[in-house]
């Protein structure tokens, strides 16, 4: 039995007799003191001879709080911890008859209750299953294996707000719980506010099934890489996965180039474009007006909303023309549907930059056959057959390598088509950035873009101006 026996106890701890249906706090809850916010439990009191008989008798109707220590008051009484809001009268009186015809049973409140040995050293999660255990069998249900399948074993931190995931919390049962279940849930995993994901919209806006289960508002803000973003969780997505390509962006070249950014959502690209890399000027479309709406606050937040201009509605319909230096099509899995919009806005006296983004599928055992311009291609070939096996890193950049040549070409058809005369595509760098499965890869194309008549002068500024890995 787990006991603080410390005899200093104040007296104001044991915050008075409690008789059934008395209004006793709900399991847990918290009271406001002069010292802030306080923790308030019901217990049983009892005298310490009969403690242990208290013990096994709550136990075994479920409705000891192992969450909490058993406590021992100024006047020599033991008090166990309880869940729910009370004890019935008929619990009362069964513990006295188990006990002896002259021991004291009554309830209490104690106040800021000390946790027990395995709550302080259990996980988020360990706690979230206790806390959720006691929740459920103190207002009389029975806590099942499938209620604790039923769990979050992962979620997201946006400052006092918690992110689930759409595969918890799916079963029946807790409809009944509601709404002190979410209240429980964020205490036990240190939050204020709770949010549960669902699946993406299918739709061109990607927007978030994302319910606020308990708070005013979904809105939160992040630092990433010194750049502040806010956004509203339950309209909007934060893409934590896409940090490397962010650095990659916040390290490029770009002062005193006019750039376009086709899908900017709340401003993953924009802003390091605009702050880190020093653009001097960004076009950033979006047509879903949530994200455009947290896209503002963040150039404003930033201080950055004098150089970039915010064009909502589908980027398709995009009434500039000939103006960048660069273009970024953040979009998987494809950005096919903006190249031609891309090329449209590209300067056609210089030409410039295309980052296109793309998830690059490879399988074991597919056709490797490389266009017959891949040099490099040809010799990753032999060797990947002379070497008596390909391997899958091997097989993902040959896979790299050729649909960067497609792209380079249809790219290519497309300036000719548009202005008539043939213009250079040069594949300056393939960057991967995360892989969604075993054979399907995020990867972004540098893709450098000049007529013929300027080509050549063109060529070393922008391998200056993109900040590359490896090579593929």
């Amino acid at each position: 039995m787990e006991r603080d026996a410390a005899a200093g106890t104040s007296a104001a701890e044991a915050l008075g007799p409690q008789g059934p249906g008395a209004g006793a706090p709900e399991g847990s809850s918290t009271m406001e003191g002069e010292g802030g916010k306080s923790e308030v439990i019901v217990a049983v009191v009892t005298e310490p001879q009969f403690t242990q008989h208290c013990r096994e008798y709550l136990e075994k109707h479920r409705l000891l709080d192992r969450r909490h220590r058993v406590k021992q008051l100024p006047d020599g009484t033991m008090a166990l911890p309880i869940l729910g809001e009370t004890l019935s009268e008929q619990h009362l009186q069964a513990l006295k008859q188990r006990g002896a015809p002259d021991s004291t049973c009554r309830l209490a409140q104690i106040l800021n209750p000390v946790p027990s040995k395995k709550s302080q050293n259990c996980s988020p999660a360990q706690k979230l299953c206790q806390e959720l255990r006691c929740l459920v069998e103190g207002q009389g249900h029975t806590w099942s294996a499938e209620l604790e399948k039923d769990l979050p074993h992962s979620w997201q931190r946006h400052g006092d707000l918690l992110l689930l995931n759409e595969d918890s919390f799916r079963a029946a049962h807790w409809k009944k719980l509601e709404p002190g279940l979410w209240k429980t849930v964020a205490s036990a995993l240190g939050g204020q506010r709770l949010a549960k994901r669902g699946r993406v919209s299918p739709g061109g806006t990607r927007a978030p099934k994302v319910i606020l289960l308990l708070g005013a508002h979904g809105w939160v803000e992040h630092v990433d890489n010194g750049i502040r973003y806010t956004f509203d969780v339950t309209q909007s997505m934060f893409s934590f996965g896409n940090i490397t390509e962010k650095l990659r962006v916040a390290s490029m070249a770009c002062a005193g180039e006019v750039l376009v950014d086709l899908y900017a959502g709340i401003g993953y690209f924009t802003l390091p474009f605009l702050i880190h890399a020093n653009a001097a000027f960004v076009h950033a479309c979006e047509w879903d007006p949530h994200a455009a709406a947290a896209l503002r606050k963040n150039l404003e937040l930033n201080g950055v909303v004098d150089r970039c201009c915010i064009h909502l509605g589908d980027n398709r319909q995009l009434k500039l023309w000939s103006i960048a230096d660069r273009v970024n099509l953040g979009l998987i899995p494809s950005s096919e549907e903006g190249w031609p919009t891309a090329c449209r806005v590209l300067r056609q006296d210089t030409g410039g930059i295309l980052h296109i983004h793309h998830n690059v599928e490879s399988f074991p055992g597919k056709e490797l056959q490389l266009p017959s311009s891949s040099e490099a291609g040809q010799k990753e070939q032999r060797a990947a057959r002379n070497s008596g096996r390909q391997t899958p890193a091997k097989i993902a950049k040959l896979e790299w390598q050729k649909w960067a040549e497609a792209v380079a070409a249809r790219i290519g058809a497309l300036l000719l088509q548009l202005h008539g005369k043939p213009w250079e595509t040069r594949i300056l760098h393939v960057q991967p950035v995360k892989s969604y499965a075993p054979h399907v890869d995020h990867v972004v194309l540098d893709l450098d873009c000049r007529p013929f008549s300027c080509s050549g002068e063109g060529v070393g500024k922008a391998e200056r101006s993109c900040g590359q890995g490896p090579k593929v």
